[in-house]
């Protein structure tokens, strides 16, 4: 699709380069959401990454590189903009309680704010295109390779 079909009002909903595209976006924010917030979940609350890393030491870095990522994946995808606006606040949110030490990296651990951000962002994205079938959950994948003997 050419500049001129982007302004002219082309139904963008059936380009299918923006639906691979869109549905790209939703299965990264579905990666960040269970990285960021989902490593270990007991009931309604999880422990990710981002909370352990508020622990150790360049919590917001994480936060705002985490956050950076689903706000990127969120324009690739064309989201609305109070979409936008809901992930930039929740991402906000997320990176100012990890700033402050211990009492913001507790809060910080109990607040899922990319999951709430990466939720709102796949949301959009279904009521854009329809419902999208989740991949199977990510794992990181090791290959042993046997050396071929000539």
């Amino acid at each position: 699709m050419g500049l001129a079909g982007r302004f002219v009002g082309m139904d963008q909903a059936h380009d299918p380069e923006h639906v691979r595209r869109a549905h790209r976006a939703w299965r990264s924010a579905e990666r960040i959401k269970r990285i960021s917030d989902r490593v270990v979940g007991v009931g309604p609350f999880g422990l990710g990454l981002d909370a352990v890393i508020d622990w150790v030491g360049g919590g917001p870095f994480y936060s705002l590189g985490a956050g950076g990522l689903l706000i990127y994946e969120a324009f690739a995808a064309r989201a609305g903009a109070a979409t936008l606006a809901r992930m930039a606040a929740y991402i906000a949110l997320d990176t100012a309680t990890s700033s402050i030490p211990v009492a913001g990296w507790a809060v910080d651990a109990l607040f899922p704010g990319h999951l709430m951000a990466a939720k709102a962002l796949q949301k959009d994205i279904e009521r854009r295109h329809g419902a999208i079938t989740a991949p199977p959950p990510w794992r990181p994948r090791f290959r042993f390779r046997r050396a071929h003997v000539a």
